[in-house]
């Protein structure tokens, strides 16, 4: 195996997220008498006029695959006997593969598995968090349950928010709307039939695309930071089907020309035939260089800067920057199982930690079983969300707290009899891994949406005399390679 060499492969096997382990097919030559000596003596049978040379197996790394698929393979990197590669064509698709029913698949980088059946994609996600598990917990005296995924309720038109690009699909191309290429930091897929979303979004996207197409407006350039148009945001509500429209654009333009564009730009959306109803339409501005979606100064063009939201019995306020779950439909299944694991709390005076808390969904859905829930996650917009929620629930136990983990455990002085972590996709900080250990709680349940991370976290519980005893996926997430798991701790 060299760098640069061209093979031919099966996908034997893909772990988490997306990396596909590809055994190299042997190399096939005609058979000589030389080659038939050679494999009576390797006790090879030649078969149909040709032989396998190689007897022993090759593996190469390569992204964004499917089990069972025979591929063409360039290998890009070898080291210490490892392989890595990029797919140059596929020979011959898996036999579990169908047609994907998005014209956008394998283009857009948003979706990996669309080409699968859903049972089949989930099986693949199932194993995978499965595996990772199974190597962490295999020095665990005690016995512990991994239960079968659960499926989203709704696999299609699930999200709630897109963020989407402007862009060109090609260098000095005209001008996209949509998400990046797979693989790609520039080009923009107009994603205008994307399946993850309803009809809403993709009449949205269409409208604001062929809006500023014909006034010839320019998007902002990433490497000369030149432009006006940078993303769009949508959300919808999933129960009251109210959506709020974003557009962000930089300061890079005439003041009277704009106050016009974005009157046209609302005049259009309103002539849209939704079946929502929109709530508002917004206008952020944003002149920092990096490409993030945030804002210097956000102007209502129209409505209102919110919506309402409901899960489980409890109603969130939604602004276009909050933290929410994108699939409504499936939060409440992860939420469900979550509180399933939870059971009934040992004392009704006890003290719950929700760390990493976001808007309090966990917090607010423990309160009623609990004497107090306190709540820490580092975004301050995210904490002022959550308080005006536990507000409009009727909810006068629940405290939040803006600040790193880290440093506010420091600061709290009631102690937890029960925590529930749900930390982003980097896992928990080791430091503040550690003090969490330290409190000794008896059970605790970790939320994760990056296995790998929660395996090693994993390790550090298990070091510190705790054990897992259930764990489920959540499939929070169909047709990507990601996937939520809950998970039970206890000393």
């Amino acid at each position: 195996m060299k760098k640069g060499e061209i093979c031919e492969g099966i996908v034997e096997q893909v772990k988490f997220p997306n990396k596909g382990w590809v055994r190299l097919l042997p190399v096939v030559k005609e058979l000589t008498e030389e080659s038939l000596h050679t494999a009576a003596e390797e006790n090879m049978a030649p078969a149909s006029g040709a032989f396998a040379e190689a007897a022993k197996a090759e593996y190469v790394m390569v992204k964004n695959v499917i089990p069972g698929q025979k591929l063409s393979i360039r290998i890009t990197k070898v080291r210490k006997g490892k392989g890595e590669g990029r797919v140059l064509r596929l020979l011959a698709p898996s036999p579990d593969e169908v047609k994907a029913p998005c014209p956008h698949f394998g283009s857009c980088g948003g979706c990996l598995y669309l080409s699968l059946p859903y049972e089949k994609q989930l099986a693949l996600k199932e194993a995978q968090v499965r595996e990772l598990l199974e190597e962490v917990l295999a020095g665990q005296e005690t016995p512990w349950m991994f239960e079968p995924i659960k499926p989203s309720p709704r696999p299609y038109a699930y999200r709630n928010k897109m963020e989407f690009s402007f862009g060109d699909e090609v260098k000095d191309g005209p001008l996209s709307l949509g998400l990046h290429k797979r693989g790609g930091f520039y080009d923009i897929v107009a994603v205008t039939g994307c399946q993850i979303v309803d009809e809403d979004y993709r009449r949205i996207l269409q409208g604001t695309l062929s809006y500023f197409r014909e006034k010839e407006i320019s998007y902002f350039h990433r490497l000369s930071h030149v432009g006006y148009l940078r993303h769009l945001l949508v959300r919808k509500a999933s129960l009251t089907g109210e959506l709020l429209i974003a557009l962000v654009t930089t300061s890079q333009i005439d003041a009277q020309k704009e106050g016009a564009l974005l009157e046209g730009f609302a005049v259009m959306l309103e002539g849209l035939e939704l079946e929502g109803k929109i709530a508002g339409i917004l206008h952020i501005r944003n002149d920092s260089v990096a490409d993030v979606v945030k804002s210097d100064e956000t102007r209502i063009l129209r409505g209102k800067d919110f919506f309402y939201e409901e899960l489980l019995g409890l109603r969130f306020r939604i602004s276009v920057f909050s933290f929410f779950q994108t699939n409504s439909y499936g939060a409440q299944v992860l939420y469900q199982t979550a509180r399933d694991y939870i059971g009934d709390l040992e004392k009704k005076d006890c003290v719950v930690y929700d760390l990493y808390s976001g808007t309090g969904t966990i917090a607010q859905m423990m309160a009623p079983a609990a004497g107090k829930v306190i709540g820490v996650e580092i975004v301050e917009e995210a904490v002022e969300a959550a308080r005006k929620n536990a507000e409009e629930n009727g909810l006068s136990n629940c405290e939040f707290i803006a600040g790193d983990v880290l440093k506010v455990l420091d600061e709290i002085e009631e102690k937890p009899d029960f925590i529930i972590l749900d930390p982003p996709r980097d896992g928990i900080h080791p430091k503040a891994l550690q003090k969490i250990i330290r409190y000794g709680v008896e059970r605790m349940i970790y939320i994760s949406c990056k296995p790998t991370s929660l395996a090693r976290d994993l390790e550090a519980f298990l070091a510190n005399g705790y054990r897992v005893e259930r764990a489920c996926c959540v499939d929070m997430f169909p047709w990507t390679g990601n996937v939520e798991t809950v998970c039970l701790i206890s000393r």
